[in-house]
């Protein structure tokens, strides 16, 4: 049983395509049988909601009477680059603020722009021939921005990790607060609904995909940064390490609060909370098969973070089943462990992206270039060199 990209679009633009979430493929899988499943289903939503680091947005200011080159700028007192030239400016999610710190960073202004409020753009530049003002003090709002579109060169990675703390004193990371001697454990994943671990050797996610970003219409654009295919795989080609990962795309004009929130992490500093989702077509059963797994299927590796080091001590894998009853097994103690995801929004996401698909005919597109295999590429460490030596 196969099916085409075309037979599918043609099916969605009829309004008779059959859509649902990756949980219900999951269902209809279990009670009618894979074979069955596949022929009937003909696009599967995921979805997933949690901190994602690597994400910001491009902005344009237009020129101002008379114009500027900006080169240092803020917004809200936080730093954005000013090396763009001359309007342009990118604004990264984890950039803190000049004056208040981790309490408010480049994730909290992207966030008022999205709720309508105005945002106080200072900025100063040389003076040239062509850009003689030096200077220029105002408040922007979204509306009044020419371009403002997401640019997330990290988002949506596939099967992060469990994080536990072995070492004698509490840390703080981005997975939350972890507790000395394997107190507690933390993850980040919504799991069977997570796009990645649905498509997990990317037959049909690659650059050009469509996708939801933060509640706007986007596309992956590339690769994710630290994309890394060549992880130990299960026996469905499921990665059971951080591997793949999606840099997006998409107009901030069409996001939503909703999708989109800052956070601040406790002694770590300022990161965003974005909504992910993907459309997977099921174009025959070997794509199924993956659809239809469930969080009792799909595992993670538990990795020390108490340890400084870039290769973190592992202590096994666990299922997804397991991290979600809120307790697992680590070096023999039963251990509390919470996500710092959230499922919830994870499967609003997945709905929503349901009825973009099914409402608005929204079509899929196969992808234009497919993204790095395994096999193809792994993630090179940085190495330390002696100055002395270069």
């Amino acid at each position: 049983m196969s099916k085409s990209w075309e037979e599918i679009n043609a099916r969605i633009a009829s309004g008779e395509a059959v859509v649902v979430t990756a949980e219900e493929f999951a269902d209809i899988a279990k009670s009618d049988g894979l074979r069955s499943a596949a022929r009937r289903v003909d696009v599967v939503t995921t979805g997933t909601f949690g901190p994602m680091c690597s994400s910001g947005v491009f902005l344009n200011f237009g020129h101002s009477d008379p114009p500027i080159k900006m080169g240092a700028i803020t917004l809200n007192d936080v730093p954005a680059s000013g090396g763009l030239a001359a309007v342009d400016t990118y604004l990264g999610v984890t950039e803190p603020s000049r004056t208040k710190g981790i309490e408010y960073g480049g994730a909290h202004v992207i966030e008022d722009l999205l709720k309508g409020k105005s945002v106080h753009l200072q900025a100063t530049g040389p003076g040239t021939d062509c850009y003689p003002r030096t200077s220029i003090d105002t408040w922007v709002t979204l509306d009044d921005l020419n371009q403002a579109y997401f640019f997330n060169p990290r988002n949506a990675y596939q099967n992060y990790a469990v994080a536990v703390n072995s070492s004698d004193t509490a840390i703080y990371t981005y997975l939350g607060p972890l507790l000395p001697r394997i107190g507690n454990a933390t993850y980040c994943s919504a799991g069977a609904l997570s796009p990645l671990l649905n498509d997990p050797t990317y037959r049909t996610i690659g650059v050009g995909t469509r996708c939801f970003v933060a509640g706007a219409p986007g596309y992956v654009a590339w690769e994710g940064t630290q994309h890394n295919p060549n992880q130990t795989r299960d026996e469905h080609g499921v990665p059971v390490a951080p591997s793949g990962t999606l840099a997006v795309i998409a107009d901030l004009k069409q996001a939503s609060p909703e999708f989109f929130s800052a956070a601040t992490f406790t002694r770590y500093g300022v990161s965003s909370f974005v909504g992910i989702g993907v459309p997977i077509p099921v174009l025959d059963e070997d794509i199924a098969e993956t659809l239809a797994l469930t969080d009792a299927d799909i595992r993670a590796t538990i990795f020390d973070y108490g340890v400084g080091r870039r290769s973190r001590p592992s202590f096994g894998t666990v299922s997804y089943a397991d991290l979600r009853s809120g307790r697992i097994t680590v070096e023999g103690r039963t251990v509390p462990v919470g996500p710092i995801s959230s499922l919830p929004k994870a499967r609003r996401i997945a709905e929503v992206l349901k009825g973009w698909v099914s409402e608005r005919k929204w079509q899929l597109a196969p992808p234009l270039q497919p993204l790095p295999q395994p096999g193809s590429q792994g993630v090179r460490p940085l190495e330390i060199r002696n100055e002395e030596a270069i």
